[in-house]
């Protein structure tokens, strides 16, 4: 069974391999598009500190990007080219990195009660609060596996991991 701890290290996991993956990238190359549609280094990263606002709202913690986040949520115009709403690459790392100290202080004030807590998700569907923050843990997998591949369109030709 997972426990509080492995949860914390899995998250913080994470923000090491973005690390590692966006080492030596510029703000421009977040922004490259990919060949083969979808969006940018820069989109996916947003969204991922965005997405631990929702992580932090279901630990009981104030949110951290609000609204400088809503250019990355679900659903949002494709990030084709730097505006006022674009937050630089460096920024959404220090973003994910404050969120990532405030995420593992939150689960280890975490009891049983607050994790067995039941929620109803936006797509109307019911589950606990342990049960949603793993699905949340594991969508951010998703995007950071996809960091990978930003790094090769950037240009690096190298392998990280």
């Amino acid at each position: 069974m997972i426990n509080a701890t492995d949860l914390s290290d899995a998250f913080a996991r994470n923000v090491g391999i973005i690390k590692m993956q966006t080492k030596d990238l510029t703000h421009a190359d977040s922004l490259i598009q990919p060949p083969f549609g979808g969006n940018c280094l820069n989109w996916v990263l947003g969204h991922l500190a965005e997405n631990r606002d929702h992580v932090l709202e279901l630990l009981g913690e104030p949110v951290s990007m609000g609204e400088l986040g809503a250019r990355y949520k679900r659903g949002s115009d494709p990030l084709i080219a730097p505006g006022d709403d674009t937050l630089p690459l460096a920024e959404i790392l220090a973003w994910l990195d404050r969120a990532q100290e405030r995420i593992v202080a939150a689960i280890a004030r975490m009891d049983d009660a607050a994790w067995a807590r039941e929620i109803v998700t936006g797509n109307n569907r019911k589950a606990t609060v342990a049960q949603r923050v793993f699905f949340l843990y594991f969508h951010e997998t998703y995007h950071v596996g996809q960091t990978e591949l930003f790094r090769q369109i950037a240009g690096k030709n190298d392998k990280i991991i």
